[in-house]
């Protein structure tokens, strides 16, 4: 390999890794609210739409970048709050797959209040960052991408250092561990769940707002919960940091892999790559890398 082509290399492995980071901020979204009440909440997604939809819709009626920011947080919250009360809180122990059915049913009742909201027409979104690629060492980095991968980085340090040491964060690591531990130690379920949905509420404007920012803000948004999908098989449902990871493993192999065998077998395994990443983790280690695992009684 000559030296250009490792600089290549390079370069391609950077653009996933930052890729990577923007997939697990939608994954930890997941995670959230799995570790807390074992929901895999699909409607992620949707939020993600609603949150850059409300945004931009906002931004484009006159109303300040900074108030139309404000505003669409205050929206986020009061939704992940309502859904948490009138949604999900009724079907406490219930099954998995009725909560999964909620949370997808959910999932179009979002895109619909949206449409209904704010329209179906595509938008661009500005965020004033400059996509202007530069030179390091050689290698071309995107200007976005890297400040994206940056805001991303520092949300993701901020929830961790807010769960870790806060009052609220420990009952959080606590009501994840054993529910019904936390019940009998006297922990208000309802309000930390309704706490973390708020948080998740928090992620998805994030998200939403990179991710409109870099692909427009389009009712497809909404399908980038399905790059999450794999992130959370390699990384486990159940862990952060595994939604850091893998969300660092996933965009950085996806690029190399289409790159490099992209050409061995037509192209477009970008699209796909990921998940047969996930089939495999799932067939050696169900639980994922970081996952907690489960231990069957007979």
């Amino acid at each position: 390999m000559s030296y250009y082509d490792f600089l290549f290399a390079i370069e391609v492995l950077v653009g996933g890794l930052l890729s990577g980071v923007m997939y697990s901020l939608v994954a930890i979204g997941f995670v959230l609210i799995y570790k807390t009440s074992g929901v895999l909440n699909f409607a992620q997604g949707s939020m993600v739409l609603f949150a850059a939809l409300t945004f931009v819709s906002l931004v484009e009626r006159g109303i300040p970048f900074a108030l139309s920011l404000l505003i669409t947080f205050a929206v986020m919250v009061a939704l992940g709050f309502t859904i948490e009360r009138i949604v999900l809180r009724p079907l406490v122990n219930r099954s998995p797959m009725t909560l999964f059915m909620a949370t997808l049913g959910l999932s179009y009742i979002i895109e619909g209040a949206a449409q209904l909201m704010w329209g179906t027409q595509v938008h661009g979104l500005d965020l004033g960052i400059d996509d202007t690629p530069f030179e390091v060492g050689g290698i071309l980095i995107s200007s976005f991408d890297l400040l994206a991968a940056g805001i991303a980085a520092a949300m993701v340090a901020g929830l961790s250092a807010f769960f870790y040491w806060t009052r609220i964060g420990l009952a959080f690591r606590a009501v994840a561990d054993d529910q019904f531990a936390a019940l009998a130690v006297g922990l208000r379920l309802p309000r930390i769940w309704g706490t973390v949905w708020t948080a998740a509420g928090f992620v998805a404007l994030v998200a939403g707002l990179l991710w409109g920012a870099r692909l427009g803000v389009q009712f497809s948004l909404s399908l980038i919960v399905l790059k999450a999908l794999p992130v959370l098989v390699l990384g486990g449902f159940d862990s952060i940091l595994g939604a850091i990871v893998g969300g660092l493993i996933i965009g950085a192999s996806e690029k190399l892999a289409e790159v490099y065998l992209g050409p061995f077998v037509g192209g477009g395994i970008e699209g796909w790559f990921a998940y047969a990443l996930a089939l495999v983790v799932l067939l050696v280690r169900p639980s994922g890398l970081f996952g907690q695992k489960t231990v069957e009684r007979v």
